[in-house]
């Protein structure tokens, strides 16, 4: 499979950017009630998905991005700080689709990159052999509530994962500067942003624990 980083051609708007592939995205016409709308969105998601004890409506809240659209959710989510609570859903709904989208490319990335980042691996929790069914479960286990734990701990597992990726990223880099110079620099790009966004996932998960993520 190419080793590409375009992500497959949008016939609508808007364009879903996804943490392996970040771009900025314009801002919108009245941020104060995207931030607000963004917000009330985010905090009904996490806190009614957790608080329920019917699975079917977990599911529900999940799939909320198949049936309205992921675009539809970022566009909403997008333009929230990194480091808040819509801006951390809209990285794990994004890494999600993907993952989804583009599982071969993923999965070479992941594989590349466990490696050298065994801790990383582990607290991924993704199944060997990696496929793209082991990255859709654990995204999906994860976004559905079913693992056993904290949101904050969903937030820490996307950030190993990113990271993981991320090394990956680099190390298709080396391989491609023989070939590809500008490849190579994409990649090394693109491989910089994911481990920004780990970062922010992590900050996210602390402020999560300490009660401050909104």
């Amino acid at each position: 499979m190419s080793e590409s980083n375009e992500m497959p051609p949008r016939h609508h708007k808007p364009k879903l950017y996804a943490p392996l592939d970040f771009a900025n995205i314009p801002g919108g016409a009245d941020p104060a009630r995207v931030s607000e709308a963004a917000h009330l969105a985010a905090q009904a998601l996490v806190h009614h998905g957790r608080e329920s004890s019917d699975p079917e409506i977990t599911r529900r809240l999940v799939k909320l991005a198949d049936r309205q659209g992921l675009e539809s959710i970022a566009e909403m989510w997008a333009e929230s700080p990194a480091r808040s609570l819509p801006g951390a859903l809209w990285r794990l709904y994004a890494l999600r689709a993907a993952t989804q989208q583009n599982p071969e490319r993923v999965a070479a990335y992941y594989a590349a990159g466990k490696d050298v980042a065994q801790v990383s691996k582990v607290v991924a929790g993704v199944a060997e052999p990696l496929g793209a069914d082991e990255v859709k479960a654990m995204a999906d286990t994860i976004l559905s509530g079913a693992f056993e734990g904290e949101f904050d701990v969903a937030l820490e597992r996307f950030a190993a994962f990113c990271r993981v990726v991320a090394l990956g990223q680099t190390h298709h880099a080396d391989s491609a500067e023989a070939g590809s110079t500008d490849k190579a620099t994409q990649l090394t790009r693109n491989a910089r942003q994911l481990m920004r966004t780990a970062e922010d996932l992590e900050y996210s998960a602390a402020a999560w624990r300490r009660g401050e993520l909104d």
